[in-house]
């Protein structure tokens, strides 16, 4: 059977801001305000192509 394996966590490279995903809301969320990055920021998240999102 094949199971999605989604991030738990990401940051964007430009603006510096980190969110987490959760799970109740199924959606991300801003993990510290005080670090909300650059409202206009397109960001640029940290999961590459190393990243494996599919497990078997």
């Amino acid at each position: 059977m094949t199971e999605l394996d989604p991030p738990k966590k990401r940051e964007c490279q430009r603006c510096g801001r980190r969110d987490v995903w959760d799970d109740e809301e199924r959606n991300w969320r801003i993990q510290n305000d005080a670090n909300a990055g650059d409202p206009f920021c397109i960001h640029e998240w940290d999961i590459t192509g190393s990243y494996q999102p599919v497990r078997e």
